[in-house]
């Protein structure tokens, strides 16, 4: 099975699940812990085009209170959407499953199994 990428914040239980189904399935990966290693813009860009996302909106949390607090839901420039995921990377919904040039959201984390196994 080829390597995968998982971002990953070990303090939310979705994200845990996801990881908890790429061990069961013995699956390569390498963890990458965004809140930690902040992705670039470019890296965000790159997921984005992968999920197959025309908005950085749609990988952001935005019941989070930075979201509000920025008042992001009135910001339509995707430059300032992806500056604000840089630098706020609790904004970035998680957990990011990226296998070859495609990615998932494993929201539920079962979705994490469907797409390993496709």
């Amino acid at each position: 099975m080829e390597k995968v990428q998982i971002w990953h914040n070990p303090r939310c239980s979705k994200s845990r699940e996801a990881m908890k189904i790429l061990e069961e399935l013995d699956t390569p990966k390498e963890v990458v812990k965004y809140l930690e290693e902040h992705p670039s813009k470019e890296q965000l860009k790159n997921v984005l085009k992968m999920l197959g996302y025309k908005s950085a909106r749609d990988m952001m949390r935005t019941k989070e209170d930075i979201y509000k607090e920025l008042d992001l839901k009135n910001e339509h420039d995707e430059e300032k959407l992806l500056d604000a995921m840089v630098e706020n990377p609790r904004l970035i919904e998680r957990p990011i499953i990226i296998k070859g040039d495609k990615a998932i959201i494993a929201r539920p984390p079962e979705k994490a199994k469907e797409f390993l196994e496709a």
